[in-house]
């Protein structure tokens, strides 16, 4: 089994009573994460429940409390001693939060679940569950992760991390970065072989999503629209999503491409990007930009996509998936920046950055107060090597 950077943090949580619960995009690798916390428990007193199951589903319908806990009783748990329940999946069935909050006050069970739903899971999974659960996003690969899946040799490469380009690291690592900024980081597609197991894997990845988790989650039936929606958005990487156009442009009420739009953010398909503004009224009310959750969608929705855009959004994603508050900048006049980090520190993305494009962005950043700023660049530059390489951004 591969190791992902987040287990040590989530094996540092199984110890803690709290609810552990693993959130993020479908075949990220949360049945796997949860299946290794699962199995690195000890003593057997634990149960591990895949909800994609109809007959568990319906287990978790009962009206009783008492026939659940039978049930359970029967698959082995006592309730007398601590005992652990793994759930997967578990915004298939939207009444369960009552029914572990219930179990997790009355007995000493630590509970381990996971979640495709956003929405659900931070929202009315959180409001249920106040001061009973953390939450822990898990997103496609990063390119470390993508390395060592690929069985790349890497020991070095975090050292270089927030520090200028060097040619020695960029030439080592170019053509695995270039693979992981086409094909993204789901696992499965990592590990594949060839253009088209990764294709093959990328477009079951669009058909099982839109045929489970869209029909299970929403009231939406109409998956040939929102797969044309998904196929206008790729060509729309890093623009303000603006709702009038593209419901002019597929023919569909404004109100239905907002809501699939909203439904696209949160199960983790899409991002959406707020402007910095000092102001927080004027950061809510602006336009948000778009960016894909893993560039190996937007392959395959839309294979000619601008290679520039397609390096924003990787910057993007490995920004996010750090852990970093991420928002663009943008002036009425138009001049922008494509990523504040933090609010704090100025970024902007170009495949070859040039001195041009490090004043200038050096005049934004200090117009706005900030002492912090830096260029991330996907190739190498001949003369110029004031940026940082998009591998090990």
């Amino acid at each position: 089994m591969f190791s992902r950077s987040l287990y040590k943090v989530l094996e540092k949580h199984l110890g803690k009573p709290q609810i552990t619960v693993i959130v993020g995009m479908r075949r990220v690798g949360k049945s796997t994460a949860l299946k290794h916390l699962f199995n690195s428990i000890k003593h057997t007193n634990k149960l591990y429940i895949d909800l994609e199951k109809i007959e568990w589903r319906n287990l978790f319908f009962t009206p009783s409390y008492d026939d659940i806990k039978t049930a359970l009783e029967l698959e082995g748990i006592d309730f007398e001693n601590p005992c652990v329940i793994a759930l997967d999946e578990i915004q298939l069935v939207p009444i369960i939060t009552s029914i572990i909050k219930y179990y997790y006050d009355t007995y000493k069970i630590k509970f381990l679940v996971t979640g495709s739903s956003s929405f659900y899971l931070k929202n009315r999974f959180t409001e249920s569950l106040a001061g009973r659960k953390r939450i822990f996003e898990m997103f496609p690969l990063n390119f470390e992760e993508y390395l060592n899946f690929r069985q790349h040799s890497n020991p070095s490469i975090n050292k270089h991390k927030n520090k200028l380009i060097k040619e020695p690291v960029y030439r080592k690592y170019k053509d695995a970065y270039e693979d992981y900024l086409q094909y993204g980081g789901y696992p499965e597609v990592v590990l594949a072989e060839n253009k088209e197991d990764k294709l093959s894997y990328l477009s079951d990845v669009i058909n099982s999503y839109i045929s489970l988790d869209i029909l299970l989650l929403s009231d939406f039936e109409a998956s040939h629209d929102l797969y044309r929606l998904l196929q206008l958005l790729s060509n729309r990487i890093g623009s303000k999503v603006d709702v009038s156009k593209i419901s002019s442009r597929l023919g569909l009420d404004r109100r239905k491409v907002t809501d699939y739009i909203e439904l696209l953010e949160y199960t983790y398909i899409i991002h959406l990007i707020r402007p910095y503004s000092k102001s927080k009224d004027v950061e809510i009310s602006k336009a948000r930009k778009l960016y894909f959750a893993d560039t190996g969608l937007i392959h395959a929705f839309n294979p000619n996509c601008p290679t520039g855009a397609v390096f924003e959004n990787k910057i993007c994603n490995q920004l996010i998936s750090s852990g970093h508050t991420v928002n663009y900048y943008q002036k009425k006049s138009g001049q922008e920046i494509d990523f504040i980090l933090n609010e704090s520190t100025a970024i902007e993305v170009k495949e070859t950055p040039t001195l041009s494009d490090y004043k200038k962005l050096k005049r934004r950043a200090e117009s706005l107060g900030m002492a912090e700023y830096y260029l991330v660049g996907r190739y190498w530059g001949q003369g110029f090597g004031e940026y940082r390489w998009g591998g090990v951004e």
